[in-house]
């Protein structure tokens, strides 16, 4: 296939939409989790990825529908690479378009199958990925990205519903997640967390991942990597960020942002200066 591994992303101040291209080979995404859906089109290769203890393969044309807080990986599936397009629509991007179609406001939609197959949905994907690089004219690009988030939701979506798994620990869990965003920058312990929801930490371990679908550190992680994109938008200096967001220092968050994210922190706040 002659792949070589690159990476790309934008930002659309109009949608305000943040959309990545990549080709990877040896490149793997460790488990983590985005506070954002994943709509994501694989255009070459075959590409792997776990969620909730399932491996998947994405062939060429295949979409991933990832919710907000879905736990996950990504790699290829052979030696050969894949590439791949990607677009992250924002909870309310999605709350506006089920609006759009039902009239009401409600909880936002879900997909309940995160691997799916369907063509038109994945041309639409990839005509809107283009529209936002190509620079077509804004009724364009609004028109195709309302198209796809329309598209998605009455064909995948569940409306009224959330990603929760049941579990009596819920509520806990809940709690445990809130408790790692209000802290995330300061050195918490995995006693600390259990501590706080009244769970051993044994126990805490094992309701949190089946809830969430990935180990408290790893929610954790995610979450520094959420909040030094906030902080790199607004244009404070990589050091600063490393700081603010909880990381040792500034080469380790690099190393960690560009695993989870795919481009460098300099690269992604030069997007946002752009």
């Amino acid at each position: 296939m002659g792949l070589k591994e690159w990476s790309k992303l934008w930002y659309n101040p109009q949608l305000d939409l943040e959309l990545y291209q990549a080709a990877c080979i040896k490149r793997c995404f460790p488990l983590h989790m985005h506070n954002y859906y994943v709509f994501c089109f694989v255009e070459k290769g075959l590409q792997s990825f776990s969620h909730r203890k399932e491996k998947y393969l994405t062939p060429p044309g295949g979409l991933i529908l990832l919710n907000p807080g879905d736990a996950h990986t990504g790699e290829s599936a052979d030696e050969y690479g894949f590439e791949y397009r990607a677009i992250y629509p924002k909870i309310f991007h999605m709350q506006e378009a089920a609006f759009e179609l039902t009239g009401k406001w409600q909880n936002f939609p879900f997909f309940p199958k995160v691997r799916v197959d369907g063509p038109e949905l994945a041309g639409y994907v990839r005509a809107l990925h283009l529209s936002l690089i190509d620079e077509m004219p804004p009724i364009t690009r609004e028109s195709l990205f309302l198209m796809v988030l329309t598209k998605a939701i009455m064909q995948y979506a569940e409306m009224n519903s959330t990603a929760s798994v049941p579990g009596k620990e819920r509520y806990a869990v809940k709690q445990a997640c809130q408790y790692i965003q209000d802290h995330a920058t300061e050195g918490i312990t995995l006693t600390e967390v259990a501590e706080h929801v009244s769970l051993s930490r044994y126990y805490f371990l094992r309701v949190f991942r089946e809830e969430v679908g990935m180990p408290p550190h790893a929610y954790l992680e995610s979450v520094r990597i959420g909040k030094a994109k906030q902080l790199l938008e607004k244009g404070l200096s990589l050091n600063q960020v490393a700081h603010e967001s909880g990381f040792s220092d500034q080469s380790h968050f690099t190393n960690r942002f560009k695993r989870f994210i795919g481009v460098t922190p300099g690269q992604y706040m030069q997007e946002f200066r752009n």
